[in-house]
């Protein structure tokens, strides 16, 4: 063992020079070490590049972006702008799959291969995949330092984009892969750019061996390790350790006298979780992931990263004034895959700005009206185009962003894109009503800027269909079991921001969010009274008249409460066919109660009907 341990360090040794393999050598830990080896054996890179903690070695790494182009300089400091590919632009969902064997138990939901099968094809891609490149290796922190919350990562990448954006997105984790010696309790990221075939384009999660595989892609979706990669890993390892990995924002909302009282949010795509945790008044803590523990008779949760890598279609000074406001300060920002002009500006969609003329793209150069091969309008800005930064650039950054010990959370909250079902804001009976029936039940309406098609209804449990890495029936599980013997668990929250009329109108507007947080955070507080409908707990109409009053200086029409807060019996009904339906069809090891509870739901539901109807206004409770 001595001997074969001896020969690997020389390897090492060899191949990586003497100052890097002094900073690999600091690291005592040689489950990290044969991690290396076996991976620089394989993909066989030209040069090699240990990235500690250190100022220098990060600037060194911003420095390799410009130098190889990955990153091209904007005309306000600290700003570059990077472009993927034409078709590397979103997440490869067909491709994304985990390496299972032979009974996972993760059913047709999730996409799966088996890991022999998939080792095998994923390594052949890999081989030798790195020649001529310079491997990056780098390690971080998925979550604050000095933390129980927290996980040490080591990301293997030929990309100096990706390890930049790694470095704005996530703690530096060298020191504390020094500090923790040699555990095995680290998550492992390998991502080759290779030659972006993309019909070789993989993304393979091993949670057995904590290890995933990004290869042939570059877009930060795909390669990012820390990111979704790293959240599939940590729900697996939820499962074990009982705790929780939710895909959730962690915000502060503002209560009377100065309190400030802590929400996370699952939302789905294009439904508004950015937005929320962004919301004026308030304060971020993180707006995508989110680790959730019990602790002191409550829940706490912390934000996994540092850093935002977020939509930037139609960010506007209007809607999201501290994110517009930070993306024209001067700052280290990365633009992916908008529109560069001339004079080293970016334009976006939805911007505050008339569409330039021409400029650069993730087309190429770019003409207003330009189409590609097949006859299509190229857009000035991919629907998809990102920004990545620090969020110590923002203003409303929450003062417990960094706290080790997470921040004790007073509510959680499910939103969907629904046009006619769910009212805009209620709250659960107790924890497993909500968990059944807004996190497991939760749905989003697919949008034709999308997908060519609106209305679509699209079952997506927590938000985190795409990342559940254990059989959904158990994950469900474990979230209904995860505050058994808590005194003071979060209360839990329903909001449909996209409720309409028959007429196909808006029943909201974007601000009124602003209400329902607030609205939450009194409840939070047993200081506002509920009213009791066959599906949760709604507003009374004098405490909303009240907070338009005061928060949005607006006036709040009763007939407006009325008809935004009716509950429509009908629609609730077939919504919990579809979801029964699912879950006995697809779903395996679903828990009995998670029937019981939609059973519940359906004959509180019937009743109402008998008594009042399909449609029962709020004073009729």
């Amino acid at each position: 063992m001595e001997v074969e341990k001896s020969m690997q360090m020389m390897m090492l040794k060899n191949r990586l020079g003497e100052e890097n393999y002094r900073k690999l050598n600091r690291i005592e830990n040689p489950i990290l070490h044969q991690f290396i080896t076996e991976y620089i054996t394989l993909c066989n890179p030209e040069r090699i590049f240990v990235r500690t903690d250190s100022p220098e070695d990060i600037e060194f790494i911003r420095r390799e972006a410009i130098r190889k182009g990955e990153e091209i300089k904007l005309s306000r400091e600290g700003h570059t702008a990077h472009f993927d590919g034409y078709e590397d632009q979103a997440r490869d969902k067909e491709h994304t799959k985990f390496l299972v064997g032979k009974n996972s138990g993760l059913g047709p939901l999730i996409n799966s291969i088996n890991r022999d099968e998939g080792l095998k094809e994923v390594k052949d891609f890999l081989k030798d995949s790195m020649e001529g490149h310079t491997m990056y290796i780098l390690f971080f922190s998925v979550g604050p330092l000095n933390s129980e919350f927290s996980i040490p990562a080591v990301q293997i990448t030929d990309s100096s984009y990706v390890a930049h954006s790694e470095d704005l997105l996530y703690r530096p984790g060298y020191e504390e892969f020094r500090r923790l010696g040699d555990s095995d309790r680290f998550f492992r990221f390998v991502h080759s750019v290779a030659q972006l075939d993309y019909s070789r384009r993989r993304i393979y999660i091993d949670t057995e061996h904590a290890i995933s595989y990004s290869i042939n892609t570059e877009y930060g979706g795909n390669t990012i390790g820390p990111k979704k990669p790293a959240f599939r890993q940590a729900i697996a390892l939820a499962s074990k350790e009982g705790w929780l990995a939710e895909h959730m924002f962690v915000m502060g909302v503002h209560g009377p006298g100065g309190r400030v009282s802590y929400f996370t949010g699952a939302y789905p795509s294009a439904c508004g979780k950015t937005s929320t945790s962004m919301v004026g008044g308030e304060t971020i803590i993180g707006d995508d992931i989110a680790y959730l523990r019990r602790k002191e008779n409550g829940v706490r949760a912390v934000n996994v990263e540092r850093g935002i890598f977020g939509i930037i279609a139609g960010i506007n000074s209007m809607d999201e004034p501290a994110i517009y406001q930070t993306l024209h300060s001067p700052g280290e920002i990365i633009f992916s895959n908008v529109l560069v002009t001339e004079e080293g500006e970016v334009y976006w969609t939805g911007k505050d700005t008339e569409i330039p003329e021409r400029g650069f793209n993730h087309s190429g150069e770019w003409i207003k009206g330009g189409r590609d091969k097949d006859g299509n309008d190229i857009p000035a800005s991919h629907g998809n185009a990102r920004f990545t930064f620090k969020m110590n650039l923002l203003k409303n950054l929450d003062r417990n962003s960094e706290n080790p010990e997470g921040v004790p959370i007073s509510g959680i909250i499910y939103g969907g894109r629904d046009s006619d079902t769910s009212v805009p804001v209620q709250e659960s009976f107790n924890w497993t009503h909500g968990i059944v029936t807004m996190g497991a039940s939760l749905e989003s309406e697919t949008t034709a800027a999308t997908l060519g098609r609106s209305g679509v209804r699209k079952f997506n449990p927590m938000s985190n269909l795409d990342f559940v890495s254990i059989p959904l029936g158990r994950y469900i599980e474990n979230n209904l079991l995860f505050v058994r013997g808590v005194k003071n668990p979060p209360l839990v929250f329903s909001v449909n921001y996209f409720l309409r009329d028959k007429d196909g109108n808006f029943l909201n507007t974007k601000g009124d969010k602003k209400i329902w947080l607030k609205w939450m955070e009194l409840r939070a507080h047993r200081e506002v009274e509920a009213i009791e409908t066959p599906t949760g707990l709604i507003p009374e109409y004098d405490d909303l008249k009240m907070l338009f009053a005061k928060v949005l200086s607006k006036e709040y029409a009763e007939e407006d409460y009325r008809e935004q807060f009716t509950l429509r019996v009908p629609e609730n009904l077939a919504k919990i066919e579809r979801i029964m339906k699912v879950y006995q069809e697809k779903v395996n090891e679903v828990p009995d109660v998670l029937f019981s509870t939609l059973e519940e739901q359906r004959r509180r539901l019937e009743e109402a009907r008998d008594k009042a109807g399909d449609y029962i206004a709020p004073h009729e409770f």
